[in-house]
């Protein structure tokens, strides 16, 4: 018997975690951390619902936290096995795992050096030495070509779009065939490549980040220089969290595509994000992994200033000259441009521009609804700010774009699972579904089993 169980992503945004079984062996797609609200967050801290030594082998579609970040406290609780991965998601994980084990350090060592903590001491969910031996475990595969995991499970990845290296999983086991979508970028991207269709498929397991909200057909560039110009004019610099990894160097492209068309020329660009950083340096040694052309990815990521060290970055708050700030995290939930929010958002010239998607719970969310403060660092910040939601730029598919992708099988499903959405944007795919298509559509609930 095939059975599937969702051990995170379902009923959330975040933590994707999918657990196969058949005749006693586990396969998990994707291995993520819950994020966002406190109660999520809570369940990294869980014991996860089988033994971590008792997982065979783990597919992953891609390297963001909510997809990659719990891999390091797998194999810290016993995971042995194989993590299959593209080659580019294995060296984007290498950023992100050791990123994310450091800074798990740094909170605890905070919060041991205040005494703002329940535990004596204050642990790490883990460190940099986790995300190091997680690392060594990757196996690299590459896209279209079948391998074959212990227990005769077989996978195939195809190119999802969405970020480098990010990949849809296509695994044959047990007499029947899984499609899982990962996360799907969008169709026509100048910057990432289309969603590649799986043919057929008994099941379908399918995202559903965007799954009630459609994207506007507004060129993003134009977008984004109309939010850049109209806040330069006004004397106030911009301020844009983003993703270190995808939608970081998305922007980058775009600024330098307004650049190339004779706009912004005196606006100084800065991409305040070590993580951006090397994950911008990366992009052109996976050419094959997007649309961009050798001269143009170089061109594109020459367009910022680096600033790599902690001084360089207060710098960048003390400076009150017209600018555009890019620094991590996406959702406003840590990192630099929390510092930078504390310097610009209190001010009415300045502008701060979301460009993904945000999660309940996060700072990013908190804004986007008209908070007029947010609490950083133990303080409540003013936002008087002009706050600036640009969809267009997100790195994920939309309600019309996940269907169209589900249009690429060539026969219906025996049944279509949606996760990784909070509940309206789900329930609004599986209504799309069952009247669109005519399919067998569920959104599974935390810890719900499947039989396949």
């Amino acid at each position: 018997m095939l059975t599937m169980t969702s051990l995170g992503g379902a009923g959330t945004v975040t933590g994707s975690k999918h657990l196969l079984e058949h005749d006693g062996n586990r396969i998990l797609i994707d291995c993520g951390l819950f994020q966002g609200m406190k109660n999520l967050r809570e369940l990294n801290w869980e014991p996860l619902a089988v033994p971590a030594g008792s997982v065979d082998a783990v597919i992953l579609t891609h390297a963001h936290l909510d997809h990659s970040g719990y891999l390091p406290r797998l194999v810290r609780d016993g995971f042995r096995g194989r993590i299959y991965a593209t080659a580019a998601t294995r060296d984007v994980a290498a950023l992100i795992l050791k990123d994310s084990g450091y800074l798990n350090e740094k909170d605890a060592d905070f919060l041991n050096r205040i005494g703002a903590t329940r535990h004596k001491p204050a642990l790490p969910l883990y460190g940099v030495k986790d995300a190091e031996r997680a690392l060594e475990l990757f196996t690299p595969v590459s896209f279209s070509e079948p391998v074959e995991l212990p227990g005769g499970a077989i996978v195939t990845f195809r190119h999802a779009g969405h970020i480098l290296g990010a990949a849809t999983a296509d695994v044959e086991w047990g007499g029947r065939r899984i499609a899982f979508s990962g996360d799907l970028g969008r169709y026509a991207d100048p910057f990432m490549l289309d969603p590649e269709p799986i043919a057929e498929a008994d099941f379908v397991v399918i995202e559903s980040t965007y799954g009630n909200r459609i994207h506007e057909p507004t060129d993003p560039a134009e977008a984004l220089g109309e939010v850049v110009e109209r806040t330069v004019a006004r004397g106030g610099t911009v301020v844009i969290p983003a993703f270190a990894v995808g939608r970081a160097q998305a922007l980058l492209y775009y600024l330098w595509k307004l650049r190339e068309a004779g706009r912004l020329r005196n606006v100084p660009i800065y991409l305040d994000s070590p993580m951006a950083i090397k994950a911008t340096d990366m992009l052109c040694d996976h050419l094959a992994d997007h649309r961009l052309a050798p001269e143009v990815c170089r061109a594109s990521c020459d367009i910022a200033i680096y600033t790599r060290e902690v001084e360089q970055s207060k710098e960048i708050s003390t400076n009150s000259y017209p600018k555009i700030v890019i620094s991590a995290s996406g959702m406003a939930t840590g990192g630099r441009v929390l510092h930078h929010l504390k310097a610009f958002a209190p001010h009415r010239k300045n502008s701060i521009v979301f460009s993904g998607f945000q999660a309940a719970g996060t700072r990013g969310r908190a804004m986007l609804e008209g908070a007029r403060e947010v609490k950083i660092h133990g303080q409540w910040i003013p936002v008087e700010a002009e706050v600036a939601d640009l969809p267009m730029l997100s790195a994920h598919a939309d309600a019309n774009e996940l269907m169209r992708w589900l249009s690429g099988f060539q026969r219906a499903p025996r049944r279509v699972f949606i996760v990784h959405g909070e509940a309206q944007a789900s329930e609004a795919l599986r209504s799309r579904i069952d009247h669109e298509l005519g399919w067998d559509a569920v959104v599974p609930r935390q810890a719900q089993m499947f039989e396949l």
